[in-house]
């Protein structure tokens, strides 16, 4: 269901301002863009990340999720200013397949009765070699479904919380069947709205910059979104040209300052930042629910914890002081 717009004031953006973030030059994409990749199996999430700042020529890249070597599919690729947002990328839901290989003979009647058991919330603890903290956690398995089975192979499709151990949920499930069993093969289908059947190879990237030295820029604007692509799960508010340069410079953003907002915006949730022309300057947490903005003649509605638009973009419409401070 679409969140419905809370409009305060009927305003429109500066067109010498900034730009539609579907229409910006190039070089600006590549700094505020982000890669749907399709990780081959062999190398490391971190190779695969250096070889595309190398293909692309930027400076700086991330990635929303590590791949283990063997492991393939959607490797969401922040470039420059969007790695701003990889906290948020990685902290989607994902959807995987994997082949559970059994160490022993068991009923289709069993498997089913554990695949009950580990779908909703499960506890898991992080393997030995995982980055973070070893200590039990909770996680949601959102759909578990066996796919297919093959004697003692089994094909699984599920759909988990971020922080979900495949690998570990293989493991568990095996002891839970009282044979044991194994992870032999995993592939990501999807991080949160990155999907596999929009998803690129490093072959598709060094095509497209290709065709876009050779003057057709098509093929690289196909490839690389715009970070505001990736942002449809967090409520958004819309502020006016005259605020957008402070928010750049860290100041919270006052509720004068917004034009309008989504319904869906509640205090104390992540929220959205974007010009009128919709270009994301940060991501932060709402002070204010959307009523509370609607009718707030002043207070601060938002604090931007990771400011995405570079400063310069916007002019800035406040004045200093004799002590320096912004008045």
């Amino acid at each position: 269901m679409k969140a419905e717009i809370y409009l305060r004031s009927k305003e429109s953006s500066d067109p010498a301002y900034g730009y539609n973030p579907w229409e910006r030059p190039i070089n600006l994409l590549m700094r505020y863009g982000v890669v749907n990749l399709d990780k081959p199996r062999g190398p490391t999430s971190h190779q695969v990340v250096a070889w595309a700042k190398e293909i692309l020529r930027v400076e700086k890249a991330g990635h929303g999720g590590t791949l283990d070597p063997k492991v393939s599919g959607v490797l969401p690729v922040a470039l420059e200013r969007a790695t701003r947002v990889l906290r948020y990328i990685q902290g989607l839901d994902k959807t995987y397949v994997f082949v559970m290989t059994l160490h022993g003979d068991i009923s289709d009647a069993k498997i089913r009765k554990v695949v009950d058991e580990f779908s909703g919330p499960i506890i898991q603890t992080p393997p030995m070699k995982s980055a973070v903290k070893r200590e039990a956690r909770v996680r949601t398995i959102r759909r578990l479904e066996l796919l297919e089975r093959a004697g003692r192979d089994l094909l699984f499709k599920v759909e988990c919380e971020a922080g979900t151990y495949i690998r570990k949920l293989c493991r568990d499930m095996g002891e839970a069947m009282l044979v044991g069993a194994n992870m032999s093969e995993l592939r990501r289908m999807r991080s949160g709205v990155f999907r596999e059947e929009e998803s690129c190879t490093l072959q598709d990237l060094v095509d497209a910059v290709y065709f876009y030295r050779e003057g057709d820029d098509h093929e690289i604007r196909r490839l690389i979104r715009p970070v505001e692509a990736y942002i449809d799960g967090l409520p958004k508010i819309w502020v006016r040209d005259t605020a957008v340069e402070a928010l750049c410079n860290g100041a919270p953003l006052a509720a004068p300052g917004i034009v309008k907002c989504e319904s869906t915006v509640e205090a104390g949730e992540q929220v959205a930042a974007l010009t009128l022309k919709g270009e994301l300057i940060g991501i932060g947490e709402a002070k204010m629910s959307a009523k509370a903005i609607f009718s707030a003649d002043s207070g601060i509605a938002a604090s931007l914890s990771r400011v995405v638009m570079e400063r310069g973009l916007y002019p800035r419409y406040w004045k200093k002081g004799t002590d320096g401070r912004q008045k």
